[in-house]
């Protein structure tokens, strides 16, 4: 029986007669061979079908398992090792899983004891070298094997079994375990059969795999919901803190709030340190009695307690069981179970701003890294409101403090004549920001000191104060300021061993004091003294701001005597000026009678009156009547301005023409400019409106100009020139003389001023012309001005109304 040559069988036929086989049975024969490999060869394909659906529906259920069993490894093992073991027709299967250096056990199907469950990863096991060599490895007969696999072939013989096969488990190159089947008697496995653990293999890899993803999943999935969690409760304490900027209660119960819920915690307080003790401020989740018990109990740092630990270390503290930690010893945890404690320091930088603590009752919990680090996260929000709070306080206090100083500097520009209303409102201002009870301020008066401002004193005591004047002394805080000339700050005067004045003490009814002397060139003119009812010292702030009111009130003190020397001098400059007017008023009419006589006298001699004279005689009547003119021109300039000095200077209104002024000063002052070889011109623009003002006034001044103009000009021409603007007089005359500097410009309008250099010198003058020229224009509510450059001479104009309504008075 041949199967493509090979062959498979014989078919034996025997015949009790000798004699050849007739050639149609043989065919026969042939025929009955044939059909036999053919039922052979049905069969075997029939076996393998029916081997290979076995196979398909075996890994069909498995991996019906794995879609099924995603988070349930040990259902995809336990079917694994069924199938492995029915289709392999062996007796048992192992699944092994790598943990370290070491295999544990993970499935098992089969009647074979299971004598160990932990194998080392070793070269002397099956399943160890499969793991080590990452491939298969077969072993016919292991109990017989033992020079090659000393430790399975001593399991072997303990177990009974012989055949042995194991397959590893392999993710990217990497061994994570192995399969492994096994038969009591020695029947190796076939290639099919090794093949199908190989394909069991890999499914329990994906399994392995999917369930590892799907852990990963599943846990990123909780990481995102705890961290959305916990930014969601960071963004509500943030937006607390936003809302509630001055309410740090709402602050603490929203962290405490938060701490213990996403923490899982059973309770949380927040305390804050200040200084010396940290107190409960916050709390969640506490029994009123509990509350109550930690608000009277008040925590010091030190080792005993978590928060006491956290704030003397500056640190996050972690009790994992407070029962088992010999030095936590706080009597809390005698009115309820605290096992599981953390305790987080609110910081700012190194200072310590208070603690927050979580615990768990009854059992011990500790909490995960996760959780520490957002109670820490709690702990930053806290510290940051609570400074948000101090940052907010202090720059309400600044504005207080500001607006206080404001309303100061305000009183003392306003009430610069009343000091008491000065001293009455700083005392008032500094008491009431800096929280005292009581305000006084002695001020210097001879040897002693007398009280000029009182804030709520009492009657008595005040009485008292007003008897006995202080003087310095290290008795009172008041007298110690004087003497040592600096801030003098005492917590408590019962407690201080210097402090002498009681009766004061007793009346008045404080206990600290502060006394900020009021000094002035190194002197103390007085002191401003605070004081309160019970011992609470002042702040260095609000000593800071006593200091500030004691500078106001020196300034305020010094402003008042500047002011009175002021006006007594002003009194004593008034009353010269009035002497000095009233002694240039009367020298005046003394000087111009005898003058003017001298003047007519010299005029009539010139005429021959008393004889003709000779020619040097009228020589020297010319020079005496001009000296004359000149002196009297003087007497006229001072005597005006002792008039206008004196308020006494009236105009006299009436209706001018201005081309007659300007004729009239042309006529004048023609002769001079012909001496001297100057042009005089007139440039007036016709049509020029009548005037109304002071005419002989206003030819004074323009007398004044072209004078000034024709004496300092040695060649050239003096124009004068006038136009009407706009209801207005615009007046000028130009020269071209030698110009006047900028910095002569600027002092020319004023009394008894010149252009200072070598040509005025030489020319002479008092320097009153134009001064009094421009007080004239003023009264007229008009101004002068000059426009001149050095070496291109000058031109002096001045502008007033056309219609002069009423004499302007100087401002």
């Amino acid at each position: 029986m041949l199967r493509e040559g090979e062959p498979l069988g014989v078919i034996v036929v025997g015949w009790t007669e000798a004699g050849p086989v007739p050639k149609v049975q043989e065919e026969l024969l042939k025929t009955f061979a044939d059909q036999a490999v053919i039922a052979i060869e049905n069969a075997r394909l029939l076996n393998e079908l029916r081997e290979s659906l076995e196979q398909q529906t075996a890994t069909s259920d498995v991996l019906k398992v794995i879609s099924r069993s995603t988070f349930d490894l040990q259902a995809v093992f336990d079917t694994l090792s069924e199938s492995a073991t029915r289709l392999c027709e062996a007796y048992d299967a192992h699944i092994f899983l790598r943990q370290g250096d070491r295999l544990h056990v993970s499935g098992h199907y089969g009647p074979i004891p299971l004598e160990i469950t932990d194998l080392p990863i070793s070269s002397g096991l099956v399943t160890g070298r499969a793991v080590l060599t990452r491939a298969p490895v077969h072993v016919h007969d292991l109990q017989a094997s033992a020079q090659e696999f000393p430790d399975g072939a001593q399991i072997a013989l303990r177990t009974g079994y012989r055949t042995n096969l194991s397959v590893p488990l392999m993710r990217e190159d990497e061994a994570i375990g192995a399969i492994s089947i096994r038969r009591t008697d020695v029947r190796p496995f076939s290639d099919k059969q090794i093949e199908l653990v190989k394909t069991f293999a890999d499914q329990a890899v994906i399994a392995i795999e999917n369930t590892r993803l799907l852990n990963e999943l599943r846990q990123r999935t909780t990481d995102l919901t705890e961290s959305l969690e916990q930014q969601t409760a960071t963004s509500k304490v943030l937006e607390v803190i936003s809302r509630s900027a001055f309410d740090l209660q709402a602050v603490f119960e929203t962290v405490a709030e938060s701490s213990v819920k996403l923490c899982g915690a059973d309770r949380a307080f927040i305390y804050r340190f200040d200084g010396e003790l940290l107190r409960m401020v916050g709390a969640f989740n506490a029994p009123e009695k509990l509350k109550d018990f930690r608000s009277k109990n008040p925590i010091r740092l030190g080792r005993y307690s978590a928060a006491g630990r956290a704030g003397l270390e500056r640190r996050t503290i972690h009790i994992p069981d407070a029962f088992a930690d010999p030095e936590y010893t706080y009597s809390a945890k005698d009115l309820e179970k605290l096992r599981t404690n953390l305790a987080v320091p609110i910081l700012k930088g190194d200072d310590l701003l208070g603690v927050l603590v979580i615990y768990h009752l009854e059992e011990v919990r500790p909490f995960t890294d996760k959780q520490i680090a957002l109670v820490e996260t709690f702990a930053d929000q806290a510290a940051i409101a609570i400074d948000n709070v101090r940052l907010l306080d202090e720059l309400r206090q600044s504005l207080q403090q500001q607006s206080a100083t404001a309303d100061v500097l305000k009183t003392i520009s306003r009430s610069t004549f009343d000091l008491k209303t000065v001293l009455n409102t700083l005392i008032e201002s500094a008491a009431r920001l800096c929280e005292a009870d009581i305000a006084v301020i002695p001020r210097q008066a001879g040897a002693s000191f007398d009280y000029v401002a009182t804030y709520r004193i009492p009657p008595d005591y005040a009485e008292l104060l007003q008897r006995n004047p202080f003087s310095p002394g290290r008795g009172s805080v008041t007298g110690r300021a004087v003497l040592e000339g600096k801030t003098v700050h005492v917590p408590d005067v019962l407690e201080d061993p210097e402090y002498t004045f009681f009766e004061g003490q007793k009346l008045g009814g404080y206990r600290t004091v502060l006394g900020v002397p009021l000094m002035r060139e190194g002197t103390a003119i007085g002191v401003l003294v605070l004081g309160r009812s019970t011992p609470r010292p002042f702040t260095p702030q609000q000593i800071e701001l006593v200091e500030t009111f004691a500078d106001q009130a020196v300034i305020a003190i010094e402003n008042v005597r500047l002011f009175d020397e002021i006006q007594d001098k002003s009194r004593q400059l008034e009353e010269a000026s009035q002497h000095k007017s009233q002694f240039l008023a009367n020298m005046s009419h003394e000087l111009r009678t005898p003058l003017n006589a001298i003047l007519g006298y010299t005029e009539l001699m010139a005429d021959g009156a008393y004889g003709e004279p000779s020619e040097k005689m009228v020589g020297i009547l010319q020079r005496l009547e001009a000296n004359g003119k000149h002196l009297l021109g003087l007497i006229n300039d001072v005597l005006d301005l002792s008039k206008i000095e004196a308020g006494q200077l009236e105009l006299e209104l009436s209706d001018y023409c201005v081309q007659d002024i300007a004729q009239t000063v042309r006529s004048t002052l023609e002769p001079l400019a012909s001496d001297k070889k100057l042009a005089f011109k007139l440039e007036l623009a016709p049509g020029l409106p009548p005037g109304h003002g002071d005419g002989r006034r206003l030819t004074q001044v323009l007398i004044n100009l072209v004078g000034n103009a024709i004496k300092f000009t040695d060649a050239g021409e003096v124009a004068i020139k006038a136009e009407a603007n706009n209801s207005a007089f615009h007046v000028s005359v130009r020269d071209t003389g030698p110009g006047i500097s900028a910095a002569d410009q600027a002092k020319l309008f004023q009394e008894f001023q010149q252009a200072d250099n070598a040509i005025t010198k030489k020319k002479g003058g008092t320097g009153l012309g134009l001064a009094i020229s421009k007080r004239i224009i003023e009264m007229h509510g008009g101004r002068i001005w000059v426009e001149s450059q050095p070496g291109q001479g000058s031109t002096f104009a001045f502008t007033l109304p056309v219609v002069v309504e009423g004499q302007v008075e100087p401002a």
